[in-house]
């Protein structure tokens, strides 16, 4: 039985100890996709009216974009930091036995703010002295060379990591979730952050509006050619509130079934070169804005047998 090359294994393998991810969510950060700088919306799929600049409620809340000049809201982001951090290092140091944490920067854009609010931001979460390295998610079209070059500088001491949403190597596709921009972009985003000498997760979406198999396997395939580090691999489904939700009750759009997902997943594990960790297998939610598929609310865990026999059975060990 082979063992697949798991983010946990490369983490151990590189600090020899129990090494966690620290998730944030910081207010003020929004998305070029939702405040109109690149499409209005969001991508189909999301469910963005909580942080939406739009939203009634919001209108004196601040969000910020890279164009910003002033931050009011900076001292609370450092305290919000600050307090997510400290509570979630001690659960993990309780129930999981890490010893040392890379701080997630998860929710929404993270890179989409003035180059002094990310600094302040990324400096102060790597004063911990059991926080050994930053990963960011964002997105390939909000992040500009200063905050590369940073991140790159970072780099020399810690364990610097930038997640870009791939979701997909098809412009109509795209297009069709109002993603924003091409796939040209993700792709020079990549090789951008690779030559600067910066670990690139790619995020991957299975199940997308009129995509076939072998169309999500292409996708897999072209993005570990394009360089990345670590993949996540995620099904789409169906949430309230989203314009995808739309689709899915006129019919438009039918979700991907459990089988075929598993399917597609382990085709594309077999694709993948041993060099690139996996980060995720699945993802779902167990509250009650899941429309479809309902096989994405019975809980990671169970989700996980289900991959994790079929792997077997080609011989993989996750």
């Amino acid at each position: 039985m082979k063992k697949l090359n798991t983010y946990g294994r490369y983490l151990k393998k590189k600090f020899k100890i129990k090494v966690s991810k620290i998730p944030l969510g910081i207010s003020g950060f929004t998305c070029p996709n939702i405040d109109g700088k690149v499409a209005k919306g969001g991508c189909t799929f999301c469910q963005n009216d909580s942080f939406s600049p739009n939203k009634a409620g919001n209108e004196n809340k601040v969000f910020l974009n890279m164009d910003s000049t002033s931050n009011p809201i900076l001292d609370n982001q450092l305290q919000e930091l600050e307090n997510q951090i400290l509570k979630t290092r001690e659960y993990q140091r309780l129930n999981y036995g890490s010893k040392k944490f890379i701080v997630y920067f998860q929710s929404y854009t993270n890179t989409y703010a003035p180059f002094e609010t990310l600094k302040a931001l990324f400096d102060k979460a790597l004063t911990y002295n059991d926080v050994i390295g930053l990963s960011i998610g964002t997105r390939s079209d909000s992040i500009t060379q200063e905050t590369l070059e940073y991140l790159a500088k970072l780099n020399k001491n810690y364990e610097i990591w930038i997640e870009y949403g791939i979701q997909s190597i098809y412009d109509e596709t795209l297009d069709t979730i109002n993603r924003g921009h091409d796939a040209k972009n993700v792709e020079d985003a990549i090789k951008e952050a690779k030559e600067l000498g910066l670990n690139v997760c790619g995020h991957l979406i299975f199940g997308l509006p009129n995509e076939t198999q072998e169309m999500m396997i292409e996708s897999a395939k072209i993005s570990y050619e394009w360089g990345i580090d670590s993949v996540k691999y995620h099904p789409l489904y169906v949430v309230k509130n989203t314009l995808l939700a739309n689709d899915y009750k006129s019919g438009k759009f039918v979700p991907i079934s459990k089988e075929l997902y598993i399917d597609t997943l382990v085709k594309a594990i077999k694709l993948k070169p041993d060099n690139i960790s996996i980060q995720r297998v699945t993802a779902g939610t167990d509250d009650d804005t899941l429309l479809a598929p309902l096989w994405c609310g019975i809980g990671r865990n169970e989700m996980q047998i289900f991959i994790d026999k079929a792997l077997r059975e080609e011989g993989l060990e996750y």
